[in-house]
């Protein structure tokens, strides 16, 4: 357990953070992507300072056919024209080698100039500690950069949060520089910040915490399905941090709210409420979500309204 003084000297004032927001995939009225929205957004997000992710749990990966998958993966590079974005290489359902199929993934999405990120699966989840740890150098050794993912199985049947041996491992492996954790547990966080600090500072641990977001004060960065709701909030309260303002506080107070408010049970309908929080907005033109995701209420939007003004974004 750690102890309220080591809390205090883990906290880093001034840390530049790095942001990077996985992106909604917006719907229209008849269940149809909107590409146009999307791109909206993706283009917002890149604008506010925050990196874009795709086809990640807020983008549906896991409800898109591989097609689907291929034209959202099209549609970023597009707009992204050279600069970063993260795409999730997601092989879930798929028959065949796992070391095979990631690597098709992730050429896939190196091909189209994106980051990998490698959401876990039930075959990976079956190996033996060595040779899971041998998929991934194997994998990694075909991209100069790609991420690790730990996905808590309260989110997803294949996921599973590694023990710290293994992520120890998994840190040395040179072209993966980074991970998202999402067990939603701060004290394995903490332990994983503090196993990184003393085995590779330059490794990447972006939270996947939307229920503590404020992870960034211990030396986490994000990669979040909060920060869709509002990229250029989420980048001007990274801007405090650095600068030493207090206002960061009271803006990361108003948006873990958004976050306690949106990620409540059932847990898949934070995609809606994305929703509808953007087009309140006037991000995206459609509120609806994927057709087999689970919704909020329309008496939601009162709400959202009420954080959105209180956020200095709706008059």
């Amino acid at each position: 357990m750690t102890s309220t003084p080591e809390l205090i000297q883990r906290l880093r004032p001034g840390r530049t953070i790095e942001g990077m927001a996985a992106v909604l995939l917006s719907f229209d009225a008849e269940g149809r992507i909107d590409f146009a929205s999307f791109t909206r957004h993706v283009a917002a997000t890149a604008a506010a300072g925050l990196t874009p992710a795709v086809n990640m749990d807020t983008g549906y990966v896991h409800l898109l056919t591989a097609s689907e998958r291929r034209s959202v993966l099209a549609a970023a590079s597009d707009l992204m024209a050279g600069r970063p974005f993260v795409a999730g290489a997601f092989i879930e359902g798929e028959t065949g080698d796992p070391e095979a199929l990631y690597a098709a993934e992730v050429e896939a999405i190196q091909s189209f100039g994106g980051t990998p990120i490698l959401f876990q699966c039930t075959a990976l989840k079956a190996l033996p500690r060595p040779d899971l740890v041998a998929l991934y150098r194997a994998v990694a050794a075909r991209c100069p950069r790609v991420l690790a993912f730990e996905l808590g199985d309260m989110f997803a049947s294949f996921g599973e949060i590694y023990d710290l041996d293994t992520v120890a491992e998994l840190m040395q492996i040179p072209s993966l520089v980074g991970m998202k954790h999402s067990s939603l547990r701060r004290d394995l966080e903490w332990e994983r910040l503090a196993l990184r600090d003393r085995a590779r500072p330059d490794f990447k641990l972006y939270t996947g915490n939307d229920l503590a977001i404020d992870m960034v004060m211990y030396g986490s960065d994000y990669l979040l399905g909060l920060s869709t709701f509002a990229p250029d909030l989420f980048a001007r309260r990274d801007a405090y941090w650095e600068a030493g303002d207090p206002r960061f506080y009271e803006l990361n107070d108003v948006l873990q709210y958004l976050g306690m408010f949106a990620f409540r049970t059932p847990g898949p309908a934070y995609k809606h409420s994305a929703a509808q929080f953007l087009k309140l907005r006037g991000w995206i033109d459609c509120d609806e979500p994927h057709p087999q995701n689970a919704r909020r209420p329309e008496s939601d939007v009162a709400v959202l309204r009420e954080l959105a003004v209180r956020m200095g974004v709706l008059a």
